[in-house]
């Protein structure tokens, strides 16, 4: 099993999550994050330390959100990874909850 980054990080991009992982499975795009499945332990650390609740545990995912689950993996192979926390992205507080940010995913 593995963790999600959801919807929600998309143009937040806080990076508390990637300060607490133990195994660095943090991927970082110009405005979003992902979790790499295969390299993931479930331990489960990164999900309470994000201001935003874009972390999802697999088998927790939402109906709406089962996208991101592929997305990881996809994203995970093509962007570097990432193993210490930096700034949010400028305007994460505008952007933090509002929905439907799917099609603002820059790759």
């Amino acid at each position: 099993m593995t963790f999600v980054v959801g919807e929600q990080c998309i143009k937040c991009k806080h990076t508390d999550c990637v300060e607490v992982c133990p195994v660095d499975c943090f991927y970082e795009g110009p405005n979003f994050l992902v979790i790499h499945p295969d390299e993931c332990i479930d331990c489960a650390l990164c999900e309470p330390e994000c201001p935003v609740d874009a972390i999802y545990s697999e088998d927790e995912l939402p109906e709406d959100q089962l996208v991101f689950l592929e997305l990881n993996a996809e994203l995970a192979e093509i962007w570097p990874n990432i193993t210490e926390m930096k700034g949010a992205a400028e305007d994460a507080e505008e952007w933090a909850h509002k929905p439907n940010k799917l099609a603002l995913l820059e790759r």
